[in-house]
């Protein structure tokens, strides 16, 4: 009869027992990434809007698809649902109770359209047209007192938005060249 230790070093030692013959040849998982695969995924934006596709969108096209794509998580006029609350809070960040918001924490408003590019709408990201995208970021802007109700957005509009919390970060240290760098363009 074999000792209960005995027992128990063969069974944690027998899964490792194919790792030699295993470690021959690589596991061949997926493919090599194409130029096109990743032109897909590079697509940030800086802060000074390098990187900002063509395209333009305005406030009153942002309501509309905010009302279809993102009012369910995010509430009426982005006042809050179940998801994080989008406007409102200025000047609350000094306060005992702070409400971050795009218009009351965010220090750019080209990291405003970069973020719901990338992540936004939540069951479907990516799946909007660049235009579309303007468009939400103008509405989201325009609920935070940042734009007019008439404004339109594109590459050059919006890096020039000035956002209330601009100065209440400082890049770590190792990203400050690419914002220089952006700055030099």
């Amino acid at each position: 009869m074999y000792s209960p230790r005995f027992v128990m070093l063969a069974a944690l030692l027998t899964p490792l027992a194919p790792l030699g013959a295993a470690q021959a040849a690589p596991p061949r998982y997926g493919r090599p990434a194409t130029p096109e695969d990743i032109a897909q995924w590079n697509i940030d934006v800086l802060p000074d809007g390098a990187g900002l596709p063509k395209g333009s969108g305005t406030v009153a096209q942002g309501k509309a698809l905010y009302d279809n794509h993102c009012m369910a998580c995010h509430g009426p006029d982005a006042q809050g649902g179940f998801k994080d609350r989008l406007a409102g809070g200025i000047g609350t960040l000094a306060t005992d109770h702070p409400v971050k918001t795009v218009g009351s924490f965010w220090p750019y408003a080209t990291t405003l359209y970069d973020y719901i590019r990338r992540a936004m709408p939540y069951q479907a990201p990516g799946s909007l047209s660049n235009d579309d995208y303007y468009a939400l970021a103008a509405y989201l802007l325009n609920r935070n007192g940042l734009l007019p109700d008439d404004a339109k957005l594109d590459a050059t509009t919006l890096p020039a938005i000035r956002m209330p919390n601009r100065d209440g970060f400082v890049p770590e240290p190792e990203f400050r060249h690419l914002i220089r760098s952006s700055r030099k363009k």
